[in-house]
């Protein structure tokens, strides 16, 4: 998976982290190493480190609801097309596009007392399920499954369960 990223309104991270398009990077890899279908070399995703405001904009417009997020993801592929999507022959594939809001995803951070940078890699791992076609809202089920497959994720870039400690 390639990412193309934009970054607006977001400033230099503060820990060891190099900056948010290694980040990225890593969070990406992490999560196409338990989400196979993520680990499509043809795929191609966008990611956008904006504002509160240009957030609110997207959410409205698209979405319909007039108020930020802290993350917001628009997939381009069907579930089955992408796991069907093979691999080795064809042009580049949009997966979709992923938003995440500077103010919020700091705020939030801050409430639950840990690093913009490891709540960021989490919202990029939850927003690239979503544009994998997994779901937290459909069932307890599959919020379970989405849950389990990011901890998985964040576990493989050394950060704790952000839903706590399970066994």
């Amino acid at each position: 998976m390639q990412l193309e990223m934009d970054i607006e309104d977001w400033p230099p991270p503060a820990s060891d982290w190099a900056d948010w398009e290694a980040l990225a990077t890593r969070a990406a890899e992490a999560v196409a190493a338990i989400e196979p279908a993520l680990a499509n070399p043809r795929l191609t995703v966008s990611l956008l480190f904006t504002s509160d405001a240009e957030v609110h904009a997207l959410n409205r417009e698209w979405r319909e609801r007039d108020k930020p997020t802290n993350v917001l993801s628009f997939p381009m592929l069907e579930r089955v097309d992408l796991v069907h999507l093979d691999p080795e022959e064809g042009l580049p594939e949009m997966l979709g596009d992923i938003a995440l809001a500077h103010e919020t995803c700091a705020r939030e951070a801050a409430e639950k007392g840990i690093s913009l940078e490891h709540h960021a890699a989490h919202l990029i791992v939850h927003g690239l399920l979503h544009l994998a076609g997994h779901d937290h809202v459909t069932s307890d089920e599959d919020a379970e499954k989405m849950e389990a497959m990011e901890i998985a994720a964040l576990a493989k870039l050394a950060i704790a369960d952000p839903y706590g400690d399970r066994t």
